[in-house]
C-alpha cells in the first residue's frame, strides 16, 4: 500500500489542468465536494482498470494510443493557451471575479478536465497499472494509490481556502497560470512528437 501511495502521489502532485481546476474551485468555494468526488472516483476507477489489465490491452492497440496521443496533445496545448492568456491579463487572474457557476456546468468542466486529459489515462491506466502488475500485492498497491488520490484532491480542494490570501494577488496567479501554461505546453509537445 505504501508503494502505491507514494507512486500515485508522485504522479498526481504535478501542476496540471485538473489540479488547477480543483484549486480554482476550492478558492471560489464553489461545488468543491462534487469536484473532489469526481476526481477521486475517476482516479480509483481508472486505476482499477489499469490494474485489472486494461493498460496492457491498450499498449497493444496502436490506433487507440495514437488517437489518445493526438487528442491529448490538442487538449493540453489548448489549455496551455488559455492559461497563458490568464497569465498575461491580470484582470482574469482572480478566481472570485466571475459569477458563480451552476453545479451542472462545474461537473461538466470537471469531467472534461478529468477524462479529456490524456495524462489521466497514461498515469492511471497504463503506467500505474503496469507498475502494479509487478507488485505481488497489486490490489493493495492500487488501494494505496487510490488513497493518495483521495488525500491529494481533498487537501487541494478543501485546503485551498488557506491559500486564498496568497493567491488573492494577481502576481501569484500570474505565476500559477504561467507555470500551468509552461507545463501543459511541454506535455502537449512531448505527446505530439513522441
Amino acid at each position: 500500500m505504501l508503494a502505491g501511495f507514494g507512486f500515485s502521489l508522485a504522479l498526481i502532485v504535478a501542476i496540471g489542468a485538473q489540479n488547477a481546476f480543483v484549486l480554482r474551485q476550492g478558492l471560489r468555494r464553489e461545488h468543491v465536494l462534487p469536484v473532489v468526488a469526481i476526481c477521486v472516483v475517476a482516479d480509483a476507477a481508472l486505476m482499477a482498470a489499469g490494474i485489472a489489465g486494461l493498460g496492457a490491452v491498450l499498449t497493444d492497440a496502436p490506433a487507440v494510443l495514437a488517437a489518445v496521443r493526438w487528442g491529448g496533445a490538442a487538449f493540453l496545448l489548448g489549455y496551455a493557451v488559455l492559461a497563458a492568456r490568464r497569465a498575461l491579463r491580470p484582470a482574469a487572474l482572480t478566481p472570485l471575479d466571475r459569477p458563480p457557476a451552476t453545479l451542472r456546468a462545474t461537473v461538466l468542466a470537471c469531467l472534461a478536465f478529468t477524462f479529456l486529459n490524456p495524462h489521466v489515462y497514461l498515469d492511471t491506466v497504463v503506467l500505474l497499472g503496469t507498475v502494479a502488475h509487478h507488485d505481488p500485492n497489486r490490489w493493495a498497491f492500487g488501494a494505496g494509490a487510490a488513497t493518495a488520490s483521495l488525500l491529494w484532491f481533498a487537501g487541494l480542494g478543501l485546503g485551498a481556502r488557506r491559500l486564498a490570501p496568497l493567491l488573492a494577488r494577481p502576481a501569484a496567479w500570474r505565476v500559477v497560470d504561467g507555470a500551468v501554461a509552461t507545463v501543459m505546453t511541454a506535455l502537449g509537445v512531448s505527446l505530439a512528437v513522441g
